[in-house]
């Protein structure tokens, strides 16, 4: 089977992983948001800060250099599963001994049971590592996709469960908690691949080798992705980031759906074409002009539509929510053009670059955040996305240096998809005028997707031929490989 065979079939299961498991997590979603207050949101958002930064050094890069180095040894594997479990174990014990100092810090008592309930998470996830990697390897992404989606299902039934039974908060660390039992249970199902007990210390130096930079980066990715979060529940409070947390969550699950479904493909694909650039090249120009063509005009529909999703979805309370979600709509749109360039610095064996970029980031994210948080969290959205826009030059300019892409051809790609769907979202703008009040949110909602589809449609086949019959054709290829695989 061709690289691209592989690729496109391993872009199929990732769908059916993040399309799957991402329904499935929002309608739980939806149901919990109903059940429960926002402070239930921002108390488990803001113990997710303090994980999230744990969770750095259980994510060490090891797993990303088994999944790009070509001459991979049994030695290489042992030795990072015990690394991590040892790492998980360490963890846990940690969060536990300090749940009570936290807690104190940000001077929210719940928060320290809440802590010490998530702790075990560390010590599960220390057991994921490898497998997925291996099965990445081998583009075994059904495997990967059937682990999120019975992890999404049974934790989400479990959560809500304990949401009606009136447990409120805890109801979304159990909800947490299960998922990640059930996928890593399932992933061991799914492998062949059991840790012996070796150690090497010449096969971990070359681990680490490639990992200390992805550590690195990591650690200032945290600053990148956290900060908002946690000067947003320090300043102003858990009910804020609530509201903050619900707003990010819609974008953090579009963009898992609309970009990190290529993407989980792409370091292992552009791993396998690292010398050979002209193919390299053309791989990362289809899967950026793809993602961009379902990313724009989602991400578009999402600010315009903005209103009717949050009322209808999760209820009047959280009306704050609204302007939140629509400012963080056009992060969504610099984050499908520039997601892949991590797997191109990975794939290159650069992972350096992919921390300088990094650098940057955590220089300006805490910056921008801690000026803006005195206005609000509508104020911190807005540094949020200014900043992506303002780093996405200088991380363009690095992939182009390093793969030889010229920036001006780079971006004209994007030209078609980004003026179809400003055209549809004036189109949905002016129906939402001429509908008004006189019908149900609901219906606004239906008739603008339905709207807003055929009007991008119709514009993209119009403005570029060319691009549409490359979709038609990468679905054939997709369903055609799909139908073989099932014969």
């Amino acid at each position: 089977m061709s690289i691209k065979q592989k690729a496109v079939k391993g872009v199929l299961w990732s769908a059916i992983q993040n399309w799957g498991s991402q329904a499935g997590a929002l309608i739980i979603f939806f149901v919990l948001a109903r059940l429960l207050e926002p402070e239930a949101f921002g108390l488990v958002a803001l113990a997710n800060v303090f994980l999230a930064f744990m969770q750095i050094f259980l994510n060490q890069g090891f797993a990303q250099a088994l999944i790009q180095r070509e001459d991979l040894e049994p030695e290489h594997l042992d030795t990072a599963f015990w690394i991590n479990f040892g790492i998980g174990i360490i963890l846990t014990a940690l969060t536990l001994g300090t749940a009570n100092q936290v807690a104190i810090g940000f001077n929210e008592p719940q928060l320290a049971p809440l802590l010490r309930g998530l702790s075990i998470v560390f010590l599960i996830n220390s057991l994921s590592g490898v497998q997925q990697a291996t099965l990445e390897r081998k583009f075994a992404f059904k495997a990967i996709a059937f682990r999120w989606l019975l992890g999404t299902i049974v934790g989400g039934v479990v959560g809500v469960g304990m949401a009606l039974y009136g447990l409120g908060v805890w109801s979304l660390v159990g909800q947490q908690v299960v998922q990640e039992l059930v996928g890593v249970s399932t992933l061991w199902f799914a492998s062949d691949w059991r840790p012996g007990f070796r150690f090497s210390i010449p096969h971990l130096r070359q681990l680490w080798g490639f990992g200390v930079n992805i550590l690195a980066f990591n650690f200032l990715s945290f600053f990148n992705t956290r900060a908002d979060d946690f000067l947003i529940g320090y300043f102003l409070g858990t009910v804020a980031l609530g509201y903050y947390s619900i707003a990010y969550r819609i974008l953090g699950v579009l963009t898992q759906l609309l970009v990190n479904t290529s993407n989980q493909v792409a370091l292992p694909s552009f791993a396998r074409l690292q010398t050979d650039l002209d193919r390299f090249r053309n791989a990362f120009y289809t899967v950026t002009q793809l993602t961009s063509l379902i990313a724009f005009p989602t991400f578009l529909g999402v600010a315009v539509l903005a209103p009717e999703l949050i009322l209808l979805m999760f209820g009047d309370q959280w009306e704050p929510s609204i302007v939140v979600m629509q400012i963080l709509a056009f992060m969504g749109i610099v984050r499908a053009v520039t997601h892949f360039k991590s797997s191109v610095f990975l794939a290159m064996g650069k992972p350096a670059w992919r921390l300088w970029l990094g650098l940057l980031n955590a220089v300006i994210s805490p910056i921008s955040f801690l000026i803006a948080v005195q206005w609000g969290i509508v104020a911190v959205a807005f540094a949020y996305v200014i900043r992506g826009y303002l780093v996405f030059p200088v991380g363009q300019w690095a992939v182009s240096r390093l793969i030889h892409v010229p920036l001006i051809s780079y971006l004209r790609q994007f030209v078609a998809p980004l003026v179809s769907s400003l055209v549809m979202a004036v189109v949905i703008l002016i129906t939402k005028q001429w509908i008004g009040d006189r019908v149900l949110p609901i219906v606004t909602l239906g008739t603008g997707i339905v709207v807003g589809t055929l009007v991008y449609g119709i514009t993209i086949r119009l403005l570029s031929p060319k691009l549409f019959q490359q979709l038609l054709e990468f679905v054939q290829l997709a369903l055609s490989r799909s139908q073989r695989q099932n014969a």
